[in-house]
């Protein structure tokens, strides 16, 4: 199986590489299962287009920019809808200011595959379409580990 790891990016420190990074592991190591990280993929794909300074291009070439974030938001669409099993995300302050992860745990729900949320805001500010949209709500990584680990182990045997 093959999880998504969805969560900020263009607003979290380290482009959320961090968690992402320790899921892959742990989820690898624990379940067996592979991961989609759009950090990586990301990466590949400035690589691929010479990209490196797309960043500065949002301030200075806004087609551009757009141009080559187009290309990402495709390709996160196409993996979430047609090479992933299920989503884990991150739902925190960086997602606030982006648009991404709503889209990858709306686009997951409407294709009827699980959105495990760890959410790390008060119940009553997490909006109420995200929580409509996951399949289960964890405050904490650990908490969905638990939870993974009896859901896929049953699977492996």
């Amino acid at each position: 199986m093959k999880a998504y790891l969805s969560g900020a990016m263009e607003f979290a420190s380290d482009e959320g590489a961090g968690w992402r990074e320790d899921m892959t592991l742990w989820l690898d190591k624990t379940v067996g299962h592979s991961v989609y990280n759009p950090v990586l993929e990301s990466e590949a794909l400035v690589k691929e287009y010479g990209a490196e300074s797309y960043r500065d291009w949002k301030k200075n070439d806004i087609q551009k920019y757009s141009d080559f974030i187009r290309v990402c938001v495709n390709r996160d669409i196409d993996i979430v809808r047609n090479k992933t099993d299920y989503l884990i995300c991150l739902w925190d302050e960086g997602v606030l200011k982006g648009a991404g992860t709503h889209a990858e745990v709306t686009i997951a729900y409407e294709c009827g595959k699980p959105v495990y949320l760890v959410n790390k805001f008060p119940v009553e500010d997490l909006s109420g379409w995200i929580m409509a949209c996951s399949t289960e709500i964890f405050s904490e990584f650990d908490e969905l580990k638990i939870f993974l680990a009896d859901q896929y182990s049953l699977m492996q045997d």
